[in-house]
C-alpha cells in the first residue's frame, strides 16, 4: 500500500465495516484486509481506535466475521506447501492478518460486558458442517457461522454430518506457535528439512550449540507473531490486580499447559538465548538510544516478555487433582547443566552491568542500561525461585555477591522515582531470596574490593569492607533516606538482615553503626506509637542484633563495642510505657516549637526524617564514625510505615512472595500513613519470645508460589493510623512489649557491667543460649501475585510505548484497569530537541550522526507513563 490510492481503497473498507449490517463471509471483500495494506503502520493509522470501537459498537456480527476470515486465512497460509512464496502465498498476507488481529483485541477485552461473548466466539468448541460428498466452497471458511443469514436446505441437512472442532482460540495460538518456526518465515531455508514447520531453537545456548543463521526480516516476522500473542495474553491488562490470578487468561493457560514437550522447550529456549544472547555492549552509536529504535532489541524485548509472561503465570486451580502445571516454568526448573547455568548468569550480567560501566565511558551518559534490565532482573528472580539448583551454582561459583550488588544498585538508582517503586520492592524480594540461603551469609564475607569502580549512587567514599558491610549499609540507606515512599520492603529488608545474621563476621565500625541507629530509631516513642505493628519491625531487628551475638560474638568485637554504647537506648526500651512515650512525644514537641531551627524539620513528628540524621549517611563522616550522638534517640524517626509485606513460613516449593503494593494515589506525607491492604507478617516478626523462638525447629528454606485463597482470611486485621481511629493503649503495648527479644542484650550488657561500657567481655557470657538460625520466608497469595502480574505487564506496556512510537502501540488508547497510567509532562531540552544557543553543539551531533546513515524517529514520544505498578 505504497500510493494513496491503495490506502484509500483500505481506508474506504474500514468504512463499510462499521455502517454496513452483516456483510455475507464469502463477499471479496474481507480478502482486501490481508491483500491492501504495506505495514504495521498502515494497519495501525488507518484502522483508528474510533473505528475499531464503533464497529465493535454497533456491529459486533461484522468483527466475529472479519476475526473469522483473518484466522482461517492465517490457518490456510501455514499449511500451504508453498508458503511464504512471494506468489502464490505472500508473508505479506499472514502479517496483515496478525496486524489487524492485534490492532482489534485490545479494544474487546477492554469492554466488560463482552466477556461471556468472548468465551463463546474464542473458546467454545465449534460445530463443523461437513456433507458426505465433496463440493465446493468459498475460500474462506467459517466454522459454526451462519453469518450470511442464509438457511439451510432442508435436503442439505440430511446429507450433513456435526463434527466438533478445536476452540478458534486455541487454533490461533496453535498457528501462531507453528509460525514462529516455519522454513523460509521465521526459520532461515534448510535443505534438509522434510517439514515446513520445524521446532529448532533460534540460537545457540541452552538445549542447543549449533548457532542459526537469522536475518532482519525473519526477525521481524517473529516481532510481529509475538507481539500477537502478547496481545492475546493480555487480558490482564483489564482487569483489576485482585482478580488477576483467581480468572486467569485463558490463552496462557492454553499456551503454559501444553503437553507437548518439543514444543515448550523450543518456544522456551529460543526466547531464553535470543534474549541472553544479544550484546548491546557491542560498538555502537553513542546516544544511539534517543536518535533511533533498533529492531532488534524490539526482537529482544518481546522474547523476553513473552518468555516472562509464560514462566510467571499462575494457574488458576479449577478443582483439577493433580492441578494443571505450567510446563514453562517446569522445565526452567529442571535445568541442571553448569554450561546452562555459566550461558544464563553470562548473559545476564553482561545487560545488566551497563550501567555500571558508565564511569569508565567518555561521554557521560552514553552507556545506558538495557531497556529490559527490569524485565531481566525477574527472570532473574524467577531462576531463583523455580531452581534450586540455579541458587546453589550462582552461590557456589562466588557470583551471588555480584548479583546482589547489582541489586542493590538498581533498587538505590530508583528508590526516589515513582515510577519505578515497583523495581525496588522487586529487587528488596531479590535480596530476601538470595539470604534465605546460609552460604549466601558466609560469602558476604569476603572483601569488597571494587566498591570504588561503583557508580556515585551506590559507591560509598573510602569504603574499607566487607559485602556485609555494603550490603548493611545500603540497606540502612534505602530504610533512612526514602522518605516514606518504601515502607512496604522495610521487612523484607529487615528480613534479609535477619537471614545472613548468624553468619556475619568482623562488622565494621560504619556498617555496626548502622545497625545501632536503626534500633535507635524504630525504639524511639514516636515510631512505637505511631503505628499498630511498627513494633514488628523493631522486633525483626532485635532477632538480627541476637544472632549476631550469638553465633559470631568472638568475629564481631567492633559491632559489640558499638552496642554497648547504646547501653542506655537498649534500657530505656526494657522499662518503655505508654505514659512515659507520650511524656517525651511532648517533651521534644516543645523542643521542637522553640527550637531556632525548627523550620526545618518535616512537619509530622511521628513519620518524619530528622535532617542530617540519616540522609548523608553514604558520606564519609557518617559511616565512618562510632560515634552515636546525631542519632535521633526518640523524637527524629524516619519513616518507617504499616508493614505491607506479607512474610509466612510455608514448607512446600520454592518461591518467595512480594507484598501487594501500596495504592498509587496515596500521599507520602500522610502522618503515619499505612497500607490499604495488608499481607501477614512472618510468624518471627508476630511478637515472639527470644526463649520460644530458639525452642522452635529450624525451618528449610521454601518458597511457594501456589497459594489459595484461603489463606488472605488468616491476615490480620487492616492496618490502620492515628489519624483513622489507632490510639495505643497500655493492653496493647502489653501484648509485645514482653515479648521482645532483649534476653540475649541485657544479659550481654548485665555482664559487661563492672567493666568499661566500650570494652566487651572477651567470650559470650554463659548465660546466653544461642538460639538455632532462623530463616524468614514468605508464601505468594493472591493479593502479592496480582501484584506481580501487574509489575510485569506494567513493563511491557511501558516498553510498548517506547519502541512503538506513533500511532504502532499496541494498547494505546484502550482503556487499562490493572494500573493507572498517567500523562506525562511535556519534556525540556534533549539531545534530540536542542533549545537556545547552549544546546548547539547537541544539534550539531544529531546532524553528525544523522549523516552517518542512522535514521532518527520522527514520531512524537509516547505520552504516558505507568504509576508505580
Amino acid at each position: 500500500m505504497g500510493n494513496s490510492d491503495s490506502k484509500l481503497v483500505f481506508k474506504q473498507g474500514i468504512f463499510k465495516l462499521s455502517e454496513t449490517t452483516a456483510i455475507p463471509a464469502g463477499d471479496i471483500y474481507w480478502t482486501g484486509f490481508w491483500k491492501l495494506p504495506e505495514s504495521a503502520e498502515d494497519v495501525f493509522s488507518l484502522f483508528t481506535v474510533a473505528d475499531v470501537r464503533r464497529t465493535r459498537d454497533n456491529f459486533l456480527n461484522n468483527i466475529e466475521t472479519l476475526l473469522n476470515a483473518l484466522i482461517s486465512r492465517l490457518v490456510v497460509l501455514r499449511h500451504l506447501p508453498a508458503f511464504p512464496d512471494p506468489d502464490l502465498a505472500p508473508a505479506k498476507e499472514a502479517l496483515n492478518c496478525v496486524r489487524i488481529i492485534t490492532r482489534i483485541l485490545p479494544f474487546l477485552y477492554e469492554v466488560e460486558h463482552l466477556e461471556s461473548w468472548e468465551d463463546k466466539f474464542f473458546w467454545q468448541r465449534r460445530e463443523k458442517h461437513s456433507k458426505n460428498e465433496p463440493h465446493n466452497r468459498p475460500e474462506v471458511i467459517f466454522d459454526g457461522s451462519n453469518s450470511d443469514g442464509l438457511e439451510k436446505k432442508e435436503d442439505d441437512m440430511e446429507d450433513e454430518t456435526i463434527e466438533y472442532t478445536k476452540p478458534l482460540g486455541e487454533e490461533l495460538i496453535d498457528t501462531l506457535i507453528d509460525l514462529l518456526f516455519c522454513i523460509g518465515f521465521t526459520l532461515p531455508h534448510a535443505e534438509r528439512s522434510k517439514s515446513k514447520v520445524t521446532y529448532a531453537i533460534w540460537q545457540n545456548g541452552v538445549g542447543s550449540v549449533t548457532p542459526m543463521q537469522s536475518t532482519r526480516e525473519i526477525e521481524n516476522n517473529r516481532t510481529e507473531i509475538l507481539r500477537l500473542l502478547l496481545t492475546l495474553s493480555s487480558k490482564s491488562l483489564y482487569l483489576p490486580p485482585h482478580l488477576v490470578p483467581a480468572k486467569g487468561v485463558k490463552a496462557l493457560t492454553y499456551i503454559t499447559t501444553c503437553p507437548d514437550k518439543q514444543i515448550v522447550l523450543s518456544l522456551l529456549c529460543s526466547q531464553l538465548n535470543t534474549t541472553l544472547q544479544f550484546n548491546g555492549s557491542t560498538w555502537r552509536v553513542p546516544y544511539d538510544s534517543v536518535v533511533t529504535k533498533n529492531p532488534k532489541q524490539v526482537h529482544v524485548s518481546y522474547c523476553l516478555q513473552f518468555l516472562l509472561i509464560l514462566i510467571l503465570y499462575p494457574i488458576p486451580d479449577d478443582g483439577h487433582d493433580p492441578p494443571p502445571k505450567n510446563y514453562f516454568r517446569h522445565f526452567l526448573g529442571r535445568l541442571h547443566r553448569p554450561q546452562d547455568f555459566d550461558f544464563l548468569v553470562e548473559g545476564m550480567l553482561r545487560a545488566l552491568n551497563q550501567p555500571l560501566q558508565a564511569t569508565s565511558s567518555y561521554l557521560p551518559g552514553s552507556q545506558r542500561s538495557v531497556p529490559w534490565a527490569p524485565e531481566l532482573l525477574m527472570l532473574f528472580w524467577e531462576a531463583l525461585q523455580c531452581n534450586k539448583r540455579f541458587r546453589t551454582f550462582i552461590i557456589d561459583s562466588g557470583r551471588a555477591n555480584e548479583f546482589a550488588v547489582l541489586v542493590l544498585f538498581y533498587a538505590l538508582e530508583y528508590k526516589t522515582d515513582q515510577a519505578k517503586q515497583g523495581v525496588v520492592r522487586m529487587c528488596v524480594f531479590i535480596l530476601q531470596t538470595l539470604s534465605t540461603e546460609p552460604e549466601f551469609g558466609k560469602h558476604l564475607n569476603e572483601p569488597f574490593a571494587t566498591q570504588d569502580s561503583l557508580p556515585p549512587t551506590v559507591r560509598i567514599p573510602d569504603f574499607s569492607g566487607t559485602y556485609a558491610d555494603f550490603l548493611i549499609i545500603s540497606i540502612h540507606s534505602l530504610i533512612t533516606t526514602s522518605k516514606g515512599k518504601n515502607d512496604a520492603i522495610y521487612p523484607a529488608l529487615l528480613a534479609t538482615i535477619n537471614n545472613t545474621a548468624p553468619y556475619l563476621q568482623d562488622l565494621k565500625a560504619s556498617s555496626s553503626t548502622n545497625l545501632i541507629q536503626l534500633f535507635a530509631s524504630m525504639s524511639a516513642p514516636s515510631f512505637l506509637l505511631a503505628n499498630e505493628t511498627n513494633y514488628a519491625l523493631l522486633q525483626s531487628l532485635l532477632e538480627s542484633i541476637n544472632a549476631i551475638i550469638e553465633h559470631q560474638y568472638a568475629s564481631n568485637r567492633v559491632f559489640v563495642r558499638t552496642l554497648l554504647k547504646a547501653r542506655r537506648r537498649f534500657e530505656a526500651l526494657r522499662s518503655f510505657t505508654l505514659e512515659s512515650g507520650r511524656e517525651e512525644l511532648e517533651r521534644l514537641n516543645r523542643q521542637k516549637k522553640e527550637s531556632a531551627d525548627g523550620a526545618n524539620e518535616l512537619s509530622s513528628p511521628t513519620r518524619s526524617i530528622r535532617n542530617g540524621s540519616f540522609d548523608t549517611m553514604r558520606s564519609p563522616q557518617s559511616v565512618r564514625t562510632p560515634s552515636l550522638s546525631n542519632v535521633p534517640e526518640e523524637g527524629g524517626t524516619f519513616t518507617i510505615g504499616g508493614d505491607e509485606d506479607s512474610e509466612e513460613e510455608d514448607e512446600r516449593e520454592p518461591l518467595v512472595t512480594p507484598s501487594h503494593p501500596s495504592p498509587s494515589n496515596q500521599n507520602s506525607h500522610t502522618p503515619s500513613r499505612s497500607s490499604s491492604i495488608d499481607e501477614p507478617l512472618p510468624t518471627q516478626l508476630k511478637g515472639m519470645s527470644e526463649k520460644a523462638r530458639g525452642k522452635m525447629p529450624a525451618t528449610q528454606t521454601a518458597f511457594s508460589r501456589h497459594s489459595s485463597s484461603a489463606s488472605l482470611n488468616s491476615h490480620p486485621a487492616a492496618i490502620v493510623s492515628p489519624n483513622v481511629g489507632f490510639t495505643p493503649s497500655p493492653l496493647w503495648i502489653e501484648s509485645w512489649l514482653p515479648n521482645l527479644p532483649l534476653h540475649t542484650i541485657l544479659t550481654l550488657l548485665a555482664s559487661s557491667s563492672n567493666t568499661s561500657t566500650s570494652i566487651p567481655p572477651k567470650s559470650l557470657p554463659a548465660a546466653i543460649d544461642p538460639s538455632p538460625p532462623r530463616v524468614h520466608l514468605f508464601s505468594w497469595t493472591p493479593m502479592s501475585l496480582g501484584w506481580y502480574e501487574s509489575l510485569l505487564w506494567g513493563f511491557i506496556f511501558a516498553s510498548e510505548m517506547m519502541v512503538q512510537k506513533g500511532t504502532v502501540g499496541v494498547w494505546n488508547g484502550s482503556n487499562i484497569r490493572l494500573f493507572r497510567v498517567e500523562q506525562a509532562a511535556a519534556s525540556g531540552p534533549s539531545l534530540m530537541k536542542p533549545m537556545g544557543a547552549v544546546d548547539a553543539v547537541g544539534s550539531n551531533l544529531v546532524q553528525r550522526i544523522g549523516r552517518m546513515g542512522v535514521k532518527g524517529d520522527a514520531a512524537a514520544p509516547a505520552s504516558g507513563s505507568v504509576r508505580d505498578v
